[in-house]
């Protein structure tokens, strides 16, 4: 299974946000991400910003437990 992330780090803001968010799914992490962009970045919610963000998800391996 793979991990869904976010990392704002990859684009530049004046706050150069640190922020890293993950989640097991698009969705769950598209919610989380919208509600920082309004919280942290003063955006407003809209499909365009939603449209953004579901550009900006990427994916990682998660490690396997022993």
């Amino acid at each position: 299974m793979e991990r869904k992330y976010i990392d704002c780090r990859e684009y530049p803001s004046e706050m150069n946000c640190t922020v890293m968010l993950s989640a097991d799914s698009d969705d769950e992490l598209l919610e989380a991400a919208v509600q920082h962009a309004i919280a942290v970045h003063g955006e407003k919610d809209t499909p365009g910003l939603r449209t953004e963000i579901r550009k900006m998800i990427k994916s990682m391996p998660v490690a396997k437990a022993a």
